[in-house]
């Protein structure tokens, strides 16, 4: 670990991505390797419960592989990325403590952000302009706020999903409330907190080969036995109106046991909607120009030296050579 103004930047390997493209196995086979512990960077294994539609490691891979902020909170409780950051500090300072590389792993790009870089807090805004806009969000859809952010903050916007409201709402509050877009804001800010030394990996893979493995995925979710995972949980009262049951494939089997939507149309909402996720993903993550892209596969013994030279740097964990 570096020293730094008398102190110490614990060491951080981070494996990011989209969905599918296999970031959950490479790092365990990495940390069987190398060492270290794996902290979770997935805003929807945080949540109990959710095991089968989350991707969650098995239990036999926890025991094997120790992970951090899963199973967090039940789906009726709070999360956000502060509270992410947070924790996850927390961890990572322990695992320094016990001289152990953290590897952080996951496609949340919101919560990568907020650990290793810090929270835009944002400007005060009216409350009564954000009562309005969430108002008209209810009445008039995801996709109008979005169209109107569209027209004011367009950096922002092309960032946004018509479904993610929250953060919408959001975007135009702050540009209604001081006539300046949240994007400026950020930029100002610009995320100057740097806790770790870090060495950023973003996994990568054919677009058809991606697809076809979220796809494999889903069918595979099916068969485990996913809707029956939201059949219990809608009844033990958690109802679609919380966030975590809007996410991808809770939202569409729900529908789906609600008569809304036919069980192939479930299916296939879920496949289409993980693949623009991925393609999402792979938009929020392209920004940072600190990541190292590498194909999951053809890059792995790529993966392996970089990560060995990095931890070698750093002292690898209880300062040995890496293993």
């Amino acid at each position: 670990m570096d020293k730094i103004n008398g102190g110490h930047r614990p060491t951080v390997v981070l494996l990011v991505g989209p969905t599918g493209v296999g970031k959950s196995k490479l790092a365990m086979e990495l940390v069987e390797r190398f060492g270290g512990e794996i902290v979770s960077a997935d805003s929807m294994q945080v949540y109990r419960l959710m095991d089968i539609g989350t991707a969650k490691p098995s239990r036999l891979e926890r025991e094997r592989f120790p992970h951090h902020l899963i199973d967090v909170v039940f789906p009726d409780e709070p999360f956000h990325a502060g509270l992410y950051r947070r924790l996850g500090r927390e961890v990572i300072e322990r695992l320094a403590r016990q001289g152990k590389s953290a590897w952080v792993v996951g496609g949340s790009g919101l919560y990568v952000k907020a650990l290793t870089q810090g929270i835009f807090q944002g400007p005060e805004v009216d409350p009564a302009i954000r009562q309005r806009l969430k108002e008209e969000g209810e009445a008039k859809g995801g996709a109008y706020l979005l169209e109107r952010l569209w027209k004011v903050d367009p950096e922002t916007a092309s960032q946004l999903h018509p479904n993610d409201r929250f953060r919408i709402v959001r975007a135009l509050e702050v540009y209604e409330s001081t006539g300046i877009p949240i994007s400026v804001y950020r930029r100002e800010h610009a995320f100057r907190e740097r806790p770790y030394r870090t060495l950023k990996i973003g996994l990568t893979r054919d677009r058809d080969s991606l697809y076809q493995r979220i796809d494999q995925r889903v069918e595979e979710m099916i068969e485990r036995g996913f809707l029956h995972e939201v059949k219990n949980l809608l009844e033990m009262g958690y109802g679609p109106q919380l966030k975590p049951m809007q996410s991808l494939g809770y939202k569409h089997l729900t529908e789906f046991l609600h008569g809304r939507i036919g069980w192939e149309e479930a299916i296939r909402q879920i496949k289409r909607d993980t693949r623009r996720y991925a393609k999402r993903q792979m938009t929020w993550f392209r920004a940072d120009p600190e990541i190292r892209w590498l194909d999951t596969d053809r890059d792995r013994g790529t993966i392996e030296k970089e990560v060995a030279l990095f931890l070698k740097a750093g002292g690898g964990e209880d300062g040995k050579e890496p293993r």
